[in-house]
């Protein structure tokens, strides 16, 4: 088989784990003897075992013998520092194998070649760059993390068939279907925080959390700069923590943190940097259309997803952002349409046939 073949393998197994391994990122690691696959392992959750380590420890008794004549094929460089748990690149050389095949290199700063050069100076062959663009699309919102010291964005929004997305009532309303909605709380697992502005989290009174879909609940964030949204809103009971953005007060009340930051033309990159700084690796941005707007037009965004559902708002309604170009990844959910769009500008590249 080929090299492509036991790193998409990885790559399967390494996303068995999304949303549970962050701000780690997802691994897969496969160990093959003359094309058989004698271990299989990846990073289950963040400050469990790492892929190579639940690899190894996978191999059956009467396989062990065989582990220094075989090929390690693993998704990201091993690690090569002691955090929580030991670096993965020397385990490798104790376990005394000859060959690793990795997509890509760790941008980490305790890592980023660090990895690789332990097993060279061990005498280990090492390839790169097998499936690099997948491995990366896999890992992108840790990739976007370490090289631009901010969370990955993604901006999501419904709208109608005519390009609404509200009332000009402000009063809530739901577009798309119940297919949607449910991958919706998916995503919503799938990332570290979500967030909404002022007029949102006033007039919808949203509870931001993933309902539809098992997961982990994600850190809300609302702008709030004078402190005028209501105790009794949904956003502020327990079931998930929650930042309330403000310019007056920093504090912590229960689950609620207020977070003072300045509302002007710094307002975003300084709640980014803040959010760098807590370790939120990934931003979901659901609305509404001013604050959508605002990160498409400081070219603060990775990704939009855009769901166009059938119906329309009778009389117009709040006119929804635009994206003038075509989009590189389309699907249906009943009877929406995802578009999905991605910033290149950001270095962002959608790898044809991977998942969101």
């Amino acid at each position: 088989m080929s090299h492509e073949y036991y790193m998409q393998r990885c790559l399967e197994l390494a996303q068995r784990a999304k949303g549970q391994t962050t701000p780690n990122p997802m691994v897969g690691a496969v160990l093959v003897h003359n094309d058989r696959i004698i271990g299989e392992g990846w990073h289950h959750f963040y400050g469990g075992s790492h892929a190579e380590v639940n690899c190894l420890e996978s191999v059956a008794d009467e396989d062990k013998p065989l582990i220094p004549e075989s090929t390690m094929y693993v998704s990201l460089e091993p690690c090569a520092h002691f955090g929580i748990t030991p670096p993965c690149a020397n385990r490798l050389v104790q376990e005394g194998i000859k060959k690793v095949v990795i997509a890509n290199r760790d941008p980490f700063a305790k890592v980023n070649g660090k990895g690789i050069a332990i097993l060279t100076e061990s005498g280990a062959e090492v390839i790169t760059g097998i499936l690099q663009a997948k491995a990366w699309w896999m890992n992108r919102r840790f990739f976007c993390y370490h090289t631009h010291k901010r969370p990955y964005i993604i901006l999501k929004w419904a709208q109608t068939a005519d390009g609404y997305m509200g009332t000009t009532a402000h009063t809530s309303i739901q577009i798309s279907g119940p297919e949607s909605l449910a991958e919706s709380h998916k995503w919503r697992t799938q990332e570290d925080a979500i967030m909404v502005g002022y007029t949102t989290a006033l007039n919808d009174n949203p509870l931001l959390t993933a309902r539809l879909y098992e997961g982990r609940q994600p850190l809300r964030i609302a702008l709030d700069a004078d402190r005028n949204l209501p105790d009794t809103h949904r956003i502020f009971n327990a079931d998930a923590a929650t930042w309330i953005v403000n310019e007056h007060e920093e504090t912590q009340m229960g689950n609620v943190h207020y977070v003072r930051i300045p509302f002007g033309d710094n307002l975003l990159p300084d709640l980014l940097q803040r959010l760098h700084h807590a370790k939120v690796v990934s931003l979901i941005v659901e609305g509404g259309a001013i604050l959508l707007n605002s990160f498409l037009d400081a070219g603060l965004w990775d990704e939009a997803r855009v769901i166009t559902a059938t119906g329309k708002i009778p009389d117009g309604g709040v006119q929804a952002p635009e994206i003038k170009r075509m989009p590189e990844y389309t699907t249906n959910y009943g009877t929406d349409t995802l578009n999905l769009y991605v910033n290149a500008a950001a270095g962002i590249r959608y790898a044809e046939g991977m998942e969101l």
